[in-house]
């Protein structure tokens, strides 16, 4: 076969739908990358020759991680909010501001050099997909001009311009609403695949957020939501009620939030690396999974209440304080990431999926969580090109 032959896999994680296990787990296996895609799974004994040929040594491999929420278009620092939350102060949706203003002064060059550094740093630990939300400029220019700058990145780019209320609507929050839902929506949707709120106190309420996501569904963009971080509220059944495929932080849950997901099968994206940030309690991801719900993870890497890119850390995160098992939480930043955001092309390594994968320096996919802070991403393959040396920063 023409492409790149992986072989000696001492464990593969395929996410095979129909397998037996969560992870679709293979041992002493091989993989074949082509045109793009796989190509083949199956027995190292039973691998077809290819043009290359990378001996995994034992080690496992994986499916690149599917990194279905983060703000990246941004600028300026938050390092002394973070500083005052560790000596004891609250955190609140108010800190938002400041990178607003820190962004509108920004350049293109400067938000697309920073956008760059952080892909790099993601891919740097296995992340191979990747969404970006706007949200940091609240004018009509700013937000239409983040969404194209992360468009240079990845075709899975959100809208979300209700994000907080910027100062100068502090009088007249319905008349920002109204700036979201018409001139700039319009502006941004050429540049979005989805378009978000923050349905939170601080932020926007539910009537609020349902004409935001109303608008966006008219436009074309499906809606996700940012619901139930800071406390209990109307989010989580929100999102339900509208068959959102997505629903993030769900932090502070009712039973009845609980049974709404799990009814309405919309995917609970957790954020474990926020609680870390904040010392607010971690999502009950053992409870979530125990009714049925669908749980993905992603890193809602921001400069202000999660400034990490790294998905082996929240995986960690999930094992020790939400209750996952290793597998559910590698099975929930791989395939439950896709997903979230309603891809079939990745998350898995079975034929025809796009050969997006990760070799680690270690036997398992439990070493993730086993050895959490260690870099053991090895290679890093998107579309089956090798991308662990190169320069490229794109990361669809």
């Amino acid at each position: 076969m023409t492409g790149t032959l992986i072989t000696n896999i001492g464990e593969l994680v395929t996410n095979d739908p129909a397998a037996d296990d969560l992870l679709g787990l293979r041992t002493d296996a091989a993989l074949v990358m082509a045109d793009g895609v796989v190509a083949w799974v199956g027995d190292a004994a039973d691998a077809p020759e290819a043009d290359r040929v990378v001996d995994a040594g034992g080690r496992a491999v994986l499916p690149g991680f599917v990194d279905s929420h983060s703000h990246l278009v941004f600028a300026g620092d938050r390092a002394a909010e973070f500083g005052a939350r560790m000596a004891g102060q609250s955190y609140a949706a108010g800190g938002i501001r400041t990178t607003v203003a820190a962004t509108r002064a920004a350049t293109d060059a400067e938000l697309a050099d920073q956008v760059a550094r952080l892909v790099g740093e993601m891919r740097g630990q296995g992340t191979t997909t990747v969404e970006i939300k706007s949200g940091y400029g609240l004018t009509v220019e700013d937000e239409a001009r983040s969404l194209r700058v992360a468009r240079r990145f990845t075709d899975d780019t959100t809208f979300l311009g209700a994000h907080v209320v910027p100062p100068e609507y502090d009088d007249d929050p319905a008349g920002y609403v109204a700036l979201v839902t018409g001139p700039m929506l319009a502006a941004a949707a050429p540049h979005a695949r989805w378009i978000d709120a923050f349905c939170e106190t601080g932020a926007f309420d539910d009537d609020q957020a349902r004409a935001v996501l109303s608008a966006g569904a008219e436009a074309g963009l499906p809606g996700r939501l940012h619901a139930n971080q800071l406390g209990p509220g109307p989010g989580v059944r929100l999102a339900a009620e509208l068959g959102l495929v997505a629903v993030d932080h769900c932090t502070y849950l009712s039973d009845d939030d609980v049974h709404a997901l799990r009814d309405a099968r919309t995917v609970a994206t957790l954020l474990p690396g926020v609680e870390f940030s904040t010392r607010q309690p971690y999502p009950d991801a053992r409870r979530l999974l125990d009714a049925g719900v669908r749980v993905a993870l992603a890193s809602d890497c921001n400069p202000g209440s999660s400034y990490t890119s790294s998905i082996p850390f929240c995986i960690a995160l999930a094992v020790r304080e939400m209750g996952m098992t290793p597998a559910e939480a590698v099975h929930a930043a791989t395939a439950g990431g896709a997903a979230a955001l309603a891809r079939t092309d990745v998350g898995a390594l079975v034929p025809g999926r796009r050969a997006d994968v990760v070799l680690l320096d270690a036997p398992s996919h439990v070493h993730l969580a086993y050895r959490p802070g260690v870099p053991i991403v090895a290679r890093v393959w998107t579309g089956g090109v090798d991308r662990t040396a190169d320069g490229d920063a794109a990361t669809a």
